[in-house]
């Protein structure tokens, strides 16, 4: 078992920043890709972005590529999510996830741990 717990999510303005953390205990955090997902109200999940265990591949949605930057710090279990020059259509609530593989996938099945998520909203 892991748990997960996701921070820094809230309310900025259109063209600000963010960071999302996620604190991970448990089962072996830094053996295991991770990664972030989202969903916005009346939509489907979404894929963000995700890590290799060791942190040296990345890969992220076409939506938030360029903008999005995700890391982590296996000495703290910890992985982070820095959002610049949010949009409105960024708004939605951001869960931390972690694969059945130690590399990074876009396919949300590859990902069988959740956390509770944190809200971000963007103001236009």
């Amino acid at each position: 078992q892991v748990q997960l717990e996701e921070s820094g999510g809230g309310l900025v303005q259109a063209g600000g920043s963010l960071r999302l953390s996620c604190a991970a205990s448990g089962r072996t955090f830094s053996s295991y890709a991770t990664g972030w997902l989202r969903q916005a109200p009346g939509k489907g999940r979404e894929f963000v972005a995700a890590i290799s265990w060791s942190g040296s591949v990345t890969l992220y949605g076409d939506s938030v590529k360029g903008r999005f930057t995700i890391s982590r710090d296996n000495a703290k279990n910890t992985m982070y999510l820095q959002m610049n020059s949010l949009k409105p259509e960024d708004t939605a609530i951001y869960y931390c996830i972690v694969s059945k593989r130690i590399q990074p996938t876009t396919e949300l099945y590859d990902y069988n741990y959740w956390g509770q998520g944190t809200q971000v909203t963007v103001s236009s």
